[in-house]
């Protein structure tokens, strides 16, 4: 008597393990885009057609997934419920070699397996199909910072990807170092940058605001800190801000501090690797002729305010591991005045 409640207990706590776990699987997917809302590199939240496509596999796979977990916990239940060894019952009869069982579980998978390829392939082809778009941006993958160039506009920015709401973007996406990974969650799955060769995505956001993205193939030792910001306008916002970014900037008071700021860009090591208004002999770091306008700084990694400016340009490789900014030995007057100089450029 004893063992045979030990055997209903043990079988009741199966039970309801297996429940629990189905209530964890079937509820998982709502719980996740509820989680969505607050992450912000999230492909629960499709953004474009191309990120709805993919979304629309993934949920797919779950219900699959359900439904296999449903059928095969169901089956063990049974099975130990109907068929578990009773005293003085008949031995159990061996299944080896039966046919039925044998192509079942084998007919099985791959049947499932076929129901999840396809789509996955169909959407695989259909979004890999290049398209012209109505705005070409040329993306550089960089140690660890993103160039972002807009032929036919006469606009180069970085970490910055600025798109009109509605329109079709085509991405030219290259690497001028190691192989990079461009990624944003909310409007495509992941694309390489592979140094000498140009690879293509495309996609339409349709909604406005800022979407994060980020790095997705190991390129170095900052590369976790390699950000970016895809800034969705309306159409009428991203004209606007073409002609801002393409409109000239003042030169500073002559007897202002940002003067000095200018200076000290123009003498220093600044304007070897750093192009404003034109003016480059190397293209090491980002344009700067419009920082000021910018987010973020130091490829994504802090606020542009006047603290994380003046700290990043003192000792840019101690907040970034490997950065190729150098330490300059600059005096805390100079870097004031770089910094009062940068803050101009809008």
């Amino acid at each position: 008597m004893a063992d045979r409640k030990r055997s209903s207990f043990s079988l009741a706590l199966l039970a309801m393990a297996a429940l629990a776990v189905l209530a964890i699987v079937a509820f998982a997917p709502e719980a996740a885009r509820a989680q969505a809302m607050t992450y912000p590199q999230t492909t629960l939240e499709p953004k474009s057609e191309v990120a709805r496509s993919i979304d629309e596999i993934l949920d797919g796979i779950v219900i699959w997934v359900i439904v296999i977990f449903v059928l095969v916990e169901g089956a063990l239940v049974v099975t130990v419920l109907r068929f578990r060894r009773r005293p003085g019952g008949p031995a159990a009869k061996p299944i080896h070699g039966n046919t039925a069982l044998e192509l079942g579980w084998t007919l099985a998978p791959a049947i499932i397996l076929a129901l999840i390829a396809v789509p996955t392939v169909k959407t695989i082809f259909a979004n890999a199909k290049p398209t012209t778009g109505d705005i070409t941006v040329r993306v550089i993958g960089h140690q660890w910072w993103w160039e972002f160039q807009y032929p036919g506009k006469g606009v180069l920015t970085a970490n910055e990807l600025h798109l009109p709401l509605g329109k079709t973007v085509a991405l030219e996406l290259e690497s001028v170092d190691v192989i990079h990974s461009f990624w944003v969650p909310a409007f495509a799955g992941k694309k390489d940058l592979i140094p000498g060769r140009t690879n293509h995505l495309w996609f339409t956001p349709e909604a406005t605001g800022t979407f994060s993205g980020q790095c997705a193939e190991f390129c170095g030792a900052s590369h976790a800190n390699m950000y970016f910001k895809v800034i969705v306008h309306t159409p009428e916002e991203f004209d606007a801000w073409v002609a801002q970014q393409k409109a000239p900037v003042p030169a500073p008071d002559s007897t202002s501090l940002a003067a000095r700021g200018l200076e000290v860009y123009q003498k220093g090591q600044c304007v070897a690797c750093h192009m404003i208004d034109g003016v480059s002999y190397g293209m090491l770091g980002p344009n700067l002729n419009k920082v000021a306008l910018r987010q973020t700084i130091a490829g994504g990694m802090f606020p542009n305010d006047e603290k994380n400016m003046a700290a990043w340009i003192k000792n840019a490789p101690a907040l970034k591991p490997g950065s190729l900014m150098m330490n300059m030995n600059l005096t805390d007057q100079d870097v004031e005045a770089l910094v009062a100089f940068l803050r101009t450029r809008r």
